[in-house]
């Protein structure tokens, strides 16, 4: 089963609605996660997000549970574990990939640009009696660099030797933008995994990857499960480079 909802719990904050749903994942225990209620959700009052390029439109979709995302939660629950391979999920959202791994005993970083991911992850890793994950902030294209008053976490820095995300080719400039930040934080020998919802920008990042080095060694179809009634459809990437 790709996910169920054992209950939703609607919860209000002075500014914005949340909901709690369990999630599963085969071959780890249940997750619970606190996300947005809605794609209205919106609260930027000192103007952090706008300063990340975050406009008003946008602001509520890292608080999402998107289909791709548990894709590659998935997927990642099935990988053998390693406590010396260095993990980074980028443009993680809810982090459910790295809560996955991090369940699992995998040593996994969360990062993002939105100036609310790190609260969400650290409220559902008390939801889920988890110790505390890593986050830093990530943030690729072309914006100045930001402020710790508007992050909350210190940006990221380090070399990984896997690097994953999903759904992330979602605009035209993202093949090369995403190609770039990818290249700056893996390790000379890296695996990256990206879900993508076939949104029309994969031959682009594919080009950009193979310019970085990076072989595609895995391109699979992914139909299996529906979310929320909709059949899925994407294709999970694997990239070597060796």
């Amino acid at each position: 089963m790709l996910e169920a909802f054992s209950y939703v719990e609607f919860m209000s904050t002075t500014h914005y609605h949340t909901k709690t749903q369990t999630i599963e994942i085969a071959g780890v225990k249940d997750l619970v996660i606190r996300s947005l209620r809605d794609r209205q959700q919106f609260y930027d009052p000192q103007g952090a997000a706008s300063r990340l390029g975050i406009c008003s439109a946008s602001w509520s979709l890292f608080g999402m549970l998107w289909p791709s995302s548990i894709h590659l939660a998935s997927a990642l629950a099935l990988r053998p574990i390693n406590t010396d391979e260095k993990i980074l999920e980028i443009g993680c959202g809810l982090a459910l990939a790295s809560l996955v791994a991090h369940r699992r005993g995998a040593n996994i970083t969360a990062s993002d640009r939105h100036p609310k991911a790190k609260k969400f992850l650290q409220n559902n890793l008390k939801l889920n009696n988890l110790p505390k994950l890593p986050f830093r902030h990530g943030q690729w294209g072309e914006h100045p660099t930001p402020s710790i008053d508007d992050t909350g976490a210190e940006l990221l820095h380090e070399k990984y030797d896997l690097i994953i995300g999903s759904d992330l080719l979602y605009e035209p400039d993202m093949p090369t933008a995403l190609g770039r930040f990818v290249n700056l934080h893996a390790a000379e020998q890296a695996e990256v995994w990206i879900v993508d919802p076939n949104r029309g920008y994969r031959p682009a990042f594919n080009r950009k990857m193979q310019s970085l080095g990076f072989e595609l060694s895995s391109d699979d179809v992914i139909t299996e499960g529906t979310f929320e009634d909709e059949r899925y459809r994407g294709r999970l990437l694997i990239y070597n480079r060796h």
